[in-house]
């Protein structure tokens, strides 16, 4: 794959994100990461732009209640990522001198922070050389490099490999390749529609030498939501973010009318942390009673 190509592509077509302006800060960068998994960036920009107000260090949110945390995270999805940023927070806070690290292995260390963000944190918000692998950069790889029509199961050695592989060896170069591949494959080499037509590596894709073969792989889970177990949570949640205080189970029993589902759901809630439950029966968010 020649990187020289993506760069030029993505200097002229990679969206106008501001988490990728020079003066967005590490932290800013890493609140994106934790936001943008498993979400649309149309539904993060207005939330982080938000965050980023309110909260600009990480010492400022960790001096907040989660409560407060839970309520902002708003319909982001996956609530408990707003818990696990609030805790890394205060570790920043306490132990870095409120700077998000940039070496990957103390990343990994903080709470809540796996490969794939801190990877992401120590290319995207310092310009280190780190294979930074996601959906999108797995779909580009299993098109472009192996001529399959999509990536088979994941296997983090191997997705690590193949990016490494194609890492530019200078730093800057290759913050800049991981952050245009993940485009590429947001932008132009989607699984569904991929436009193939406008792709910039199109003379060099194995998938388009191979014919553009069928993916033929194990078949990928069919992901619903209406009625699920998340939506559910989501539905209590919402009570709870809508209220100025705790409230009775009986209005919670309102939202949905399964009460098996619906009582199981609210206990994971409160197993999680993002519930608590006051000593006169009530519900509220964390720290909010």
């Amino acid at each position: 794959m020649d990187a020289d190509v993506l760069l030029d592509w993505f200097s002229a077509h990679g969206r106008d994100l501001p988490w990728r302006e020079p003066t967005c800060s590490a932290w800013g960068v890493l609140v994106s990461e934790i936001m943008l998994q498993q979400t649309p960036v149309v539904r993060v920009q207005p939330i982080w732009l938000e965050w980023m107000a309110r909260w600009p260090v990480p010492s400022a949110l960790a001096a907040s209640s989660q409560g407060e945390v839970v309520r902002a995270w708003g319909k982001l999805g996956y609530p408990r990522r707003a818990l696990r940023l609030h805790e890394a927070a205060g570790v920043i806070a306490k132990e870095h001198g409120d700077v998000v690290p940039s070496d990957v292995d103390t990343l990994l260390a903080l709470p809540g922070i796996g490969a794939y963000t801190a990877r992401a944190v120590a290319a995207f918000a310092y310009g280190r050389r780190a294979p930074v692998v996601d959906t999108n950069v797995r779909r580009v790889v299993a098109r472009a490099v192996h001529g399959a029509g999509d990536a088979g199961p994941a296997s983090n050695t191997r997705d690590m490999a193949d990016v490494e592989a194609l890492l530019p060896a200078e730093d800057a170069p290759a913050a800049r390749f991981s952050a245009a591949i993940m485009e590429l494959g947001a932008l132009i080499c989607t699984a569904r529609a991929p436009k193939c037509a406008d792709c910039p590596i199109y003379d060099e894709c194995a998938w388009q030498h191979a014919g553009r073969p069928e993916y033929d792989g194990p078949a990928k889970p069919v992901q619903r939501y209406a009625g699920t177990d998340r939506y559910v949570r989501g539905r209590l949640l919402d009570v709870l973010r809508g209220s100025e205080g705790p409230v009775d189970k009986a209005r919670l029993d309102l939202v949905w009318h399964d009460g098996g589902q619906r009582d199981r759901c609210l206990d994971s809630l409160l197993v999680d942390g993002l519930l608590e439950q006051t000593r006169d029966g009530l519900f509220a968010l964390p720290g909010e009673h």
